[in-house]
């Protein structure tokens, strides 16, 4: 007796998000092994909503789909251990920007290059980008939402 392919017609969101799932799974255990044992899967999104310039906590929280509480323990978090600090925003008052520091830069680029690695042995290559891109612009448009770990 043969047994049954437990993927053999699986709904599409079960194998997206498998497929999600393991390879963030083996992108952290690579991370892991050059030296980045501090850091979760979650802190890369902060970093993804970070690079191009500063948020406040609250935007943060809002990008993150938590709350302003969580997004804060994420940044002390991340402030402790050198990957972020806070600026004066430049509107006044009392709020602050959260930007990244040169440590998170540095960790990005290794980060990138460790992604470029992992995907290059994956089944499809640029294929399967091409066409997850046209999923995600079918059904979002041009107005692409932020991609919230709380799943």
């Amino acid at each position: 007796m043969t047994s049954k392919d437990p993927l053999a017609g699986a709904e599409l969101t079960y194998l997206l998000g498998i497929s999600f799932q393991l390879l963030v799974t083996e992108f952290d255990r690579r991370l892991g092994e050059l030296g980045y044992t501090d850091l979760r899967p979650v802190h890369g999104f902060v970093f993804q909503l970070l690079k191009n310039g500063g948020l406040t906590g609250t935007e943060l929280a809002e990008h993150l789909g938590v709350t302003k509480q969580a997004a804060g323990q994420t940044v002390a978090y991340l402030e402790d251990r050198g990957y972020v600090s806070r600026e004066e925003h430049p509107g006044g008052g009392r709020r602050r920007l959260v930007v990244l520091t040169d440590r998170a830069r540095e960790h990005l680029r290794v980060a990138g290059r460790v992604m470029r690695e992992l995907e290059s042995t994956l089944p499809g290559g640029e294929a399967l980008r091409v066409d997850l891109a046209a999923v995600v612009r079918s059904l979002a448009g041009t107005a692409l939402p932020p991609l919230r770990p709380v799943w």
